[in-house]
């Protein structure tokens, strides 16, 4: 089983968990790191530059590389957001591809598959990943989203928005 074999988006996202005895949870550790403030100045985000899906172990990974990355400033001076839910449930019809295998198959005979895994769906321009920190560290950002995007099935790239101070009247 190859991750490239579930990459594109064919067909209508199997989702409900009531139908697939056996469905995983998702790998995703977290969806949020780090500590949400008001007083942050730049949000990076990692767009999507295709229409796929993205594994729950590749979120996790791409999630890790960030983390890692900007961990080093410390758990109260940034906040790492995970956007995607993987939602769809995939599948695999599992063959013995050895010698002498051919007894045990039953080939396309009911070959709906067993739940192997899960994949968010994600469309061009849909966000992946969201940090925010302060304008001193940037140069930190960028390489968490340089980081992250290595851990994707597609090509991304990375924004930077200045965040407005909110002033209390």
């Amino acid at each position: 089983m190859h991750g490239k074999n579930y990459r594109t988006i064919k067909g209508m996202a199997y989702t409900s968990k009531k139908f697939a005895p056996g469905a995983p949870n998702p790998k995703v550790a977290r969806f949020t790191t780090g500590k949400s403030r008001p007083d942050y100045d730049l949000k990076f985000k990692l767009v999507s530059e295709g229409r796929v899906q993205i594994r729950h172990n590749a979120l996790e990974a791409a999630r890790v590389a960030a983390n890692k990355k900007v961990a080093l400033l410390g758990e109260e001076n940034y906040f790492l957001v995970v956007k995607p839910y993987p939602h769809v449930i995939l599948r695999e019809n599992k063959m013995i591809a050895t010698a002498g295998a051919d007894r045990l198959q039953e080939g396309m005979r009911k070959a709906f598959g067993k739940p192997i895994g899960l994949a968010a769906r994600v469309e061009i321009g849909d966000t992946i990943l969201e940090l925010s920190l302060k304008s001193e560290n940037a140069e930190k950002g960028k390489e968490a989203m340089k980081a992250a995007s290595t851990k994707l099935p597609m090509k991304t790239h990375a924004e930077t928005l200045a965040l407005e101070k909110k002033t209390v009247a």
